[in-house]
């Protein structure tokens, strides 16, 4: 029977997984019209499944080098030589593709990998891939995937370049070479330039500017996750409620492929028995909010790169910081360099015209983690962590007017004599610190983003499948008063709560 996966290429037969046929069917449209392109995701965004089925899809009309620079080790780029005998190795591990290549192309391939005195031009490689493409009987397509591990090195600069006069040789003159070349990773090869070189030095243009522009949506939508679990369901008879659960996880998620897979895998598999009895229990609303509060607990390959480049980049999170903490609206701007290496990393998105970070995971993960290192507020921390068994009712859940109510006391004591300026903002982060330790192992807690108007709701925290929607403001007079009650009335209906 099938399973979720979360370790490298997802396989249809193996696997439940969202339908990407029509994805797929989007970037062969590319393929057939010629295009040169890059696919740039972050990391676990499903680029190698994605490259996987493309492959499969192209191999009826075209014969497809599909390579991974992962294959390649760091002396393969030391320099000309080192690199035409790895890529052409890479060509020859390949042994179903390896016996569709010409005899003549073999002999020269092998001749590059065996030489010893005489080293392998570049050049030469690239005019053997020319004769190649000259005589083959069906078009060649080039996909590499991984071009991370070749990015920081003039090497990889000159094979950009040799597949860019290609391309313009093809288009102006009719030489015959690659149909379509396709380099996938999370890093954006247009701006490589800046990387290899001092600015005085650099090129002015970049080797992959002839690239067509990539915009498949590749992120998975409410209908195709809902699809998967119709799958999934037929073969377990649980009795969810698909279309509710898959809006759920497109909700936390943003349908970005690692995550969706991992909450689903974590319901399947790591509930029973000591969450909930069956797996009829398991996926419901309150199994999808138990299976987040677990993803968030535990250590995962996605979350350790995310704040591994926040920990070496600190301009970075300064940015996030401020877009969480401050609650600052930002304009998205397509060429600020900040943002560039914020979409880059996957940390975030265009709202409508505004920088957001890029799920609801993502922003739980990034609060737990600022607030956890702000030593600002630790006497609320303090208070909160004394004072937990009060705030438990009878039946386990939370008393949160009786929470709300000591942290009001409790904070204006603390800062009655503070005259600095006082933000909503800075209540919030006051009242998250207050609050986790006493959800802490229990429950979550996510600041909700409101798309249709941009309002934001304070606080909603998950617990023990109950949800608390809370909104902070400072008192202003009973007029602004009621249009926080109208405004949180809203949100309680988008919430289906009462």
């Amino acid at each position: 029977m099938k399973k979720f996966n979360t370790a490298a290429v997802c396989i249809p037969s193996k696997h439940y997984m969202v339908n990407i046929s029509d994805k797929v069917e989007m970037i062969k449209q590319m393929v057939d019209e010629g295009d040169y392109f890059t696919i740039n995701r972050a990391r676990q965004y499903g680029k190698t499944t994605t490259l996987n089925e493309l492959r499969k899809a192209l191999e009826e009309e075209y014969t497809v080098l599909d390579l991974s620079f992962e294959g390649i080790s760091h002396a393969g780029f030391k320099d000309e030589q080192s690199f035409v005998k790895a890529f052409c190795s890479l060509l020859e591990e390949d042994f179903l593709l390896y016996q569709e290549i010409p005899e003549g192309t073999k002999i020269q391939l092998e001749d590059y990998i065996g030489r010893k005195e005489e080293k392998a031009d570049m050049r030469e490689l690239f005019r053997t891939l020319g004769e190649w493409c000259t005589i083959s009987d069906r078009p060649i397509v080039l996909l590499v995937d991984e071009v991370d591990s070749a990015t920081n090195n003039q090497v990889f600069l000159d094979f950009l370049g040799l597949l860019r006069k290609g391309y313009i040789n093809r288009e102006s003159r009719g030489i015959p070479t690659f149909q379509s070349v396709i380099l996938a990773g999370v890093t954006d090869v247009k701006h490589l330039k800046s990387k290899i070189r001092d600015e005085a030095d650099a090129k002015q243009n970049s080797p992959w500017n002839i690239a067509a522009d990539f915009t498949v949506d590749m992120s998975l939508s409410e209908y195709g996750i809902r699809g998967m679990l119709d799958e999934y369901e037929a073969d377990h008879q649980t009795g969810m409620d698909t279309s509710s659960i898959a809006k759920q996880i497109r909700g936390y998620t943003n349908g970005y492929t690692f995550l969706v897979s991992l909450i689903c895998q974590i319901i399947d598999q790591r509930m029973l028995p000591e969450s909930f009895a069956n797996l009829a229990e398991s996926w419901t609303e309150y199994g999808v909010d138990e299976a987040v509060r677990l993803l968030l607990s535990e250590d995962n390959t996605l979350f350790a790169s995310l704040m591994g480049k926040l920990h070496n980049m600190p301009t970075l999170r300064s940015q996030l910081r401020k877009i969480l903490m401050s609650g600052e609206v930002v304009i998205w701007q397509t060429y600020d360099k900040e943002q560039e290496l914020l979409r880059m990393y996957g940390f975030i998105r265009n709202n409508k015209g505004t920088v957001a970070v890029e799920n609801r995971i993502f922003e739980m993960l990034l609060y737990h983690h600022f607030i956890g290192e702000n030593h600002e507020n630790d006497d609320l921390k303090r208070l909160a962590v004394l004072d937990r068994p009060a705030f438990i009712t009878e039946d386990g859940f939370l008393d949160m007017p009786k929470i709300m109510e000591r942290f009001i006391e409790e904070h204006n004591r603390i800062h009655k004599n503070k005259s600095e300026k006082f933000l909503e903002e800075e209540g919030r982060e006051r009242f998250i610190t207050y609050v986790s330790p006493i959800i802490n192992g229990t429950g979550t807690y996510s600041v909700e983003e409101q798309l249709r108007d941009y309002r934001r709701t304070d606080l909603v925290i998950h617990y023990l499948g109950r949800r608390y929607v809370i909104e902070l403001k400072i008192w202003h007079g009973d007029r602004y008063n009621a249009q926080g009650e109208r405004q949180i009335l809203d949100y309680l209906d988008y919430w289906n709560l009462s």
